[in-house]
């Protein structure tokens, strides 16, 4: 593998730029540290943007040397999570409660990187949009910035974007043609009754038994409802009633759901049998139901044309045995499908794990102890660079 001249240099500069960004994270549509970053980086380079896309979103362009009526969009997010840090790193976050536990602070460094050195040297044809995204993290940034006429006013032919994975050996990339994450769905049910004294349950009408009867019948749609070929989730990750006392039957019982799936038709299967299941059984019981449905991102679809090029462009510059080109869906979810389905594209993962399984860069994202692995900025940078020179020839 050889780098393309500069990078090594620009990843150095990046690294600095990564760990500013580390220490001062910004929440959902608070990204305010990471944009003037982004900004003031961009004006020093000489790259005209233009701010406000979806509040903290920046939108920046650069012409190649040759004119051409192609584009292509590069996404990085910004946004960081709720997370207290616990890595020990020297760069750890300033901002109590706030941490960078996805690695979004590389992301944005690395599309940085890979935007000084294109406009360094323009050694394509057309235009690169390059699209510093808010509010990745279940706020729909990346729905909010084309609601707000995002690929109106710049109209990609092509959209790419990457992350970090921690489960990836370092330097490894991986992507597949289809779906590469799911869409997932956040639901909150409220059974209602009536509650009163523990001592008289007859004059009740107590929630309680049908939220566990709601909770474990919740768990058969999945073996039941959905085909063995077909990948379904049904998560019930909280369940609440009452207040703790041992002597009072609650007038509600609450269930939150994380449903996850790949495709359309079982995603709205889902949601189907989760409100049949529960309004069935609230009435059995007597009792009423009221379900907060919420529809998160898409899944994240790579179409054929854009895999076929990002797997390519990889295999140059790493060499086929450190590229995987059908690795296995998972469910995780990333906003990116939500461009992914107005746009063709290609979302590849990058690995950042170490040999050290005491590494900062092996644990999961959105644990409190993930740290991003500089060494992977050079390479991020690097296929950014030769991604768009090939796609603009």
């Amino acid at each position: 593998m050889t780098l393309s001249n500069r990078i090594p240099e620009i990843a150095e500069d990046m690294k600095v730029v990564r760990r500013e960004l580390h220490q001062n994270p910004g929440t959902a549509y608070e990204e305010f540290f990471a944009s003037d970053m982004v900004a003031a980086k961009l004006t020093e380079w000489g790259i005209p943007f233009e701010r406000g896309w979806a509040g903290t979103g920046i939108v920046a362009t650069i012409e190649g040397k040759n004119k051409g009526t192609k584009s292509i969009g590069l996404r990085a997010d910004m946004d960081s999570l709720d997370i207290v840090e616990e890595s020990g790193q020297a760069w750890t976050s300033k901002i109590p409660g706030k941490m960078h536990a996805c690695g979004h602070d590389g992301h944005t460094s690395t599309l940085l990187g890979a935007a000084q050195y294109l406009s360094e040297t323009r050694n394509f044809s057309g235009k690169v949009y390059l699209i510093f995204q808010p509010a990745e993290e279940g706020a729909a940034g990346a729905s909010t910035m084309i609601k707000d006429g995002l690929f109106d006013k710049y109209p990609a032919d092509q959209i790419f974007a990457l992350h970090n994975w921690p489960w990836l050996q370092r330097g490894k990339f991986a992507t597949r043609v289809g779906p590469i994450l799911g869409a997932v769905d956040r639901v909150r049910i409220t059974i209602i009754g009536s509650g009163g004294h523990a001592a008289n349950p007859e004059s009740t009408i107590d929630p309680v038994p049908a939220a566990a009867e709601i909770v474990l019948s919740l768990q058969t749609i999945v073996s039941r409802n959905v085909g063995p070929l077909d990948n379904a989730v049904v998560s019930v990750t909280n369940l609440n009633a009452g207040t703790g006392a041992e002597n009072i039957i609650p007038s509600t019982a609450s269930l939150v759901i994380s449903v996850r799936s790949f495709k359309t038709e079982i995603r709205q299967l889902l949601k189907k049998r989760i409100h049949e299941i529960s309004e069935g059984i609230a009435k059995l019981h007597n009792l009423s139901c009221e379900i907060d449905y919420e529809h998160g991102p898409d899944p994240t679809t790579n179409t054929k044309e854009e895999t076929d090029l990002s797997v390519r462009v990889a295999n140059e510059i790493f060499g086929s045995d450190n590229v995987e080109p059908d690795v296995a869906p998972w469910m995780g979810a990333e906003d990116f499908g939500d461009m992914l389905k107005v746009k063709p594209g290609c979302y590849i993962l990058l690995g950042q794990g170490e040999a050290d399984k005491n590494s900062p860069h092996n644990y999961g994202l959105h644990s409190n102890k993930y740290d991003f692995n500089d060494e992977i900025l050079p390479l991020g940078i690097e296929y950014f660079v030769r991604l768009t020179e090939t796609a603009l020839k």
